[in-house]
C-alpha cells in the first residue's frame, strides 16, 4: 500500500489533471501465511491477482515490488515504468532489547535462530554461518517484528527498503551487502504494469521511469530469466551504473549454502539485457544453471 500511494503521488505530481484512485487487492501471498511461499507455487503469488485486476478492467495499472514480479512477462501487460529505486540491501534486525555492538556482519551466537523465508537469504547465511538455525516467518512487517521482540527469534532478515518506507529505519541493526549478502533481483524497485495498447496510461507512466534504475533492473531480470530461475531461487545480485557503464555481479548457491558460484560483467548501460546475458552465460559455464 505504501508503494501504491507513492506511485499515486508521483502520477498526481506529473499529471495534476488526472484523478488517481487506489484499488486494493488481496493476493495469495498476503492470505496464505501458514506455509513457505515455495510450497504453494511461490512464483507470482504477490502479483497474479493484482495483474488480474488490470486485465479485467478494475484498474488501469498494477503496482508491484519488482523483486516479486516474474521475469516472464504476461503477453497482455507491459512493464511501463520503473521509478527510482529505494535501498537495495537486506537488513539484519535484532530484538529491541539487543544491540549490534561488533563490526561483524552477523553479531550472533553459535546456533542462533534467524527468521527469513527467502531461499536466497537462507543459502547465503548458511554459506557464511552453517551453524545458524533458519526459521520461516510470514506476515506483514509489524507482525514479524512483534514475533522477534517477543523472543521467538534471535534475529531476522528483512529488506532495508521496506523498513525505510514504513519509517522503521531505526530497526536496521546492520545493512547486509555484497559480497556477504547479494540482494534479490529488482530489490528496492517498484514495477508498474498496464495493459498493452493502453497508450494513454503508458504515456502517463513514461514520466515515472528512472533511467538508471530501469537499466539496472533490466540487466538483473535478464540474468534471472536466462538462468531459468524464479524470484524465490537462491540467486543474488548487485549492480552499479557509472557514466554509461553498467556493472552487474551475481551469485548462485545451492539451497544448503554448501556450493556457491559468482560472476560479473560490465557493459553499456544502454544495452542492459546484454550485460545480464553475459553474467548468466559466465555462471552457466561454471555449472550454476541447474543449481539455480
Amino acid at each position: 500500500m505504501w508503494q501504491a500511494r507513492h506511485v499515486a503521488e508521483l502520477l498526481r505530481r506529473h499529471h495534476p489533471h488526472i484523478t488517481v484512485e487506489l484499488v486494493e487487492v488481496s493476493t495469495t501471498g498476503d492470505r496464505v501465511l501458514s506455509q513457505p511461499l515455495r510450497d504453494f507455487g511461490g512464483l507470482g503469488v504477490f502479483t497474479r491477482e493484482v495483474q488480474l485486476a488490470v486485465l479485467d478492467g478494475r484498474a488501469d495499472l498494477a503496482v508491484h515490488s519488482l523483486k516479486d514480479l516474474p521475469t516472464e512477462a504476461h503477453p497482455d501487460l507491459a512493464l511501463a515504468a520503473i521509478p527510482e529505486r529505494g535501498l537495495t540491501a537486506d537488513a539484519l534486525v535484532l530484538p529491541e532489547s539487543a544491540t549490534a555492538a561488533t563490526t561483524a556482519d552477523l553479531p550472533l551466537p553459535m546456533g542462533a535462530k534467524v527468521a527469513t523465508g527467502s531461499p536466497r537469504r537462507q543459502a547465503q547465511l548458511l554459506f557464511h554461518r552453517p551453524d545458524l538455525q533458519l526459521l520461516e516467518v510470514r506476515g506483514n512487517v509489524q507482525t514479524r517484528l512483534a514475533k522477534l521482540d517477543a523472543g521467538e527469534f534471535d534475529a531476522m532478515i528483512l529488506a532495508c527498503a521496506g523498513l525505510d518506507r514504513l519509517g522503521l529505519q531505526h530497526r536496521i541493526a546492520r545493512p547486509l551487502t555484497a559480497p556477504f549478502m547479494y540482494h534479490a533481483v529488482g530489490q528496492g524497485a517498484i514495477g508498474i504494469e498496464c495493459r498493452r495498447g493502453d497508450d494513454f496510461t503508458i504515456g502517463c507512466l513514461e514520466a515515472l521511469n528512472h533511467g538508471e534504475t530501469r537499466a539496472a533492473a533490466l540487466a538483473e531480470r535478464t540474468l534471472l530469466a536466462q538462468l531459468r530461475a524464479g524470484c524465490h531461487a537462491p540467486v543474488g545480485v548487485t549492480s552499479k551504473i557509472t557514466g554509461d557503464q553498467l556493472f552487474l555481479e551475481a551469485v548462485v548457491l545451492t539451497l544448503d549454502g554448501k556450493q556457491r558460484w559468482t560472476a560479473a560483467a560490465t557493459g553499456n548501460a544502454n544495452r542492459p539485457e546484454a550485460v545480464g546475458q553475459d553474467v548468466a552465460e559466465l555462471l552457466t559455464r561454471q555449472g550454476a544453471l541447474l543449481q539455480a
